[in-house]
């Protein structure tokens, strides 16, 4: 069950990332509280996954980063979204789009013989 979470998650954390940064600048470790959070634990990210997208993110010009210092006042990179990663976020949010309905189209087909189908 574990790796089905992982799987939808690899395809869509720079989506995700993207649109808690829309939220606001926030650090890695906060994100990926954040996104455990809204997800109700569906997806819990390790920091490992979390800085390796952040830093492509950056290396696309998608997001930026700064230091700052976090709640718990240690020293922590921020990142926020660039002009172009607004950009990129609308672009995958429609891409996101095309590929949800695409796929409840085909979870909603009905079996041979059943009613309705």
């Amino acid at each position: 069950m574990g790796e089905a979470k992982s799987d939808v998650l690899l395809g869509t954390l720079d989506l995700l990332l993207l649109k808690l940064l829309e939220l606001g600048p926030n650090h890695g470790w906060g994100l990926a509280e954040q996104l455990e959070s809204v997800s109700d634990g569906v997806f819990a990210v390790n920091q490992g996954s979390v800085y390796p997208a952040l830093q492509r993110l950056k290396r696309k010009g998608f997001v930026r980063s700064r230091w700052g210092t976090s709640d718990n006042g240690r020293r922590a990179r921020y990142y926020e979204l660039t002009s172009g990663g607004v950009g990129a976020l609308e672009e995958e949010l429609a891409r996101w789009s095309r590929t949800a309905g695409a796929v409840n189209r085909v979870i909603a087909l009905k079996p041979l013989g059943s009613e309705g189908g």
